[in-house]
């Protein structure tokens, strides 16, 4: 039976880490908006649920962090402020760009873990099934999103392209350090 690489392992663990941490700093960040500037209950509601599923999967990764003795990124803390500040000026630009948002981050962290998967071997089951789960929420959060009116015309598509190199970036990085 073939094994996954133990730096490879510990690579994808600490940047899922990561990202799922920056997930709810940026869901953060648009309810910190929505309480305070803009007036979206029905968003409010909406992003608070999504927000759930992110602090499961934040959680699972911060197990694997604990249990595999791996180190998180040393960036969590920037990575932090980022997300806050991404979600809450999104928002105020409006549901149209907080919703662009969550479906440029989602559809980067599709692929991101698409990847992923096709990389884990059997002896990491649990692993790849857990990101094949939150590979579907993820896909389900950019659902929603287009739904609830993300765009990319006009302005949103340079915002949309600000978002997803910000991201890859951030993914680069923290697998690293």
């Amino acid at each position: 039976m073939k094994k996954t690489d133990k730096k490879k392992l510990e690579e994808f663990i600490r940047v899922d880490h990561a990202g799922e941490r920056g997930a709810i700093k940026i869901y953060e960040g648009q309810l910190l908006a929505l309480s305070t500037i803009v007036n979206d209950k029905k968003l409010k509601e909406l992003i608070e649920e999504m927000k759930v599923h992110e602090k499961e999967h934040c959680d699972f990764f911060e197990n694997e962090i604990s249990r595999r003795k791996i180190k998180p990124t040393k960036l969590l803390p920037l990575w932090d402020l980022l997300g806050v500040g991404l979600g809450f000026g999104s928002t105020i630009l409006g549901k149209k760009a907080a919703m662009l948002c969550t479906a440029s981050v989602e559809e980067v962290i599709d692929k991101h873990y698409e990847n992923q998967i096709n990389q884990l071997e059997n002896d990491e089951k649990n692993l790849k099934n857990k990101i094949i789960k939150f590979r579907s929420d993820e896909i389900h959060h950019k659902n929603i999103a287009y739904e609830q009116g993300a765009s990319k015309e006009g302005f949103y598509s340079l915002l949309d392209k600000v978002i997803k190199v910000g991201s890859k970036i951030a993914i680069n990085i923290s697998e690293k350090i």
